[in-house]
């Protein structure tokens, strides 16, 4: 039994979103989404990488350029409508875990180096 057009599965488009420090919309896969949490009298931005915490959510590219140009125009503030003296610290340390796991990271096979001379 073939399907019809109309009986097809529907394909599956991921949502995009829009990074905070570059404005770029991407898939959201592509992005670190980030939620703001009260920690006695500061607000601190923490990174949501399984995308489950409650409340607002923003949105940056996952790298320390972007967390750099998000802080200095105090764009975690803005985006997740706290004070502008919201600590983003927290996302910046798991950005840099992240550059520190590629770094120490094996080599994937496709990365090998020849031995021997030979290809």
């Amino acid at each position: 039994m073939t399907m019809t057009r109309d009986e097809q599965a529907p394909t599956f488009v991921e949502r995009e979103r829009t990074c905070i420090a570059t404005r770029t919309r991407m898939p959201e896969g592509n992005l670190l989404r980030m939620v703001a949490r009260p920690d006695g009298d500061v607000t601190r931005v923490v990174p949501d990488p399984r995308r489950r915490m409650s409340g607002r959510g923003a949105w940056i590219t996952p790298t320390l350029e972007a967390w750099a140009v998000a802080d200095k125009r105090r764009a975690f503030g803005r985006a997740l409508k706290v004070s502008a003296n919201a600590d983003a610290n927290p996302v910046r340390e798991y950005l840099e875990s992240l550059g520190a796991q590629a770094d120490t990271a094996p080599r994937g096979l496709g990365d090998r180096e020849p031995t021997n001379g030979k290809t």
